[in-house]
Parts: C-alpha cells; structure tokens; sequence
C-alpha cells in the first residue's frame, strides 16, 4: 500500500513591524488581520484590504502518514 504524505498550508500576515499568528485557514489569516494592523475585511464587499507594506507569508507544513 503506498503512504501518501499529507501537506497543510498555514497563513500569516506580516508587517513591516509586526508578525501575525500561522492560521490553517486564509479567511482567518485575513478576519485577525486588523490585530496587527496588516488590513480588514470590506463589510460590504467581503474582500480583503491589505495595508501598503503588507504582506502575505504562507508554510506548507508535512505531515507523515498515518500507518
């Protein structure tokens, strides 16, 4: 039986002065956004809006398989 390794993709917004905290969810990276004054989400829109200076860092986390 073949092991396939399982990938998870973390997201975090990073300022020029501050880090955010790795979500396993973009919609949450985006939703606690504004803690660290990386952007917001438009109310009416439901888009993003990041800051000039931001940026989006992502982590592709391996996780082995389960036997």
């Amino acid at each position: 039986m073949p092991h396939f390794s399982r990938a998870m993709t973390k997201f975090r917004f990073v300022t020029p002065h501050r880090i955010g905290k790795w979500y396993s969810d973009l919609g949450l990276a985006q939703r606690f956004a504004d803690a660290i004054g990386a952007g917001f989400l438009d109310r009416r829109s439901g888009r993003f809006v990041a800051y000039p200076g931001t940026r989006l860092e992502t982590a592709v986390l391996e996780r082995p398989p389960r036997d």
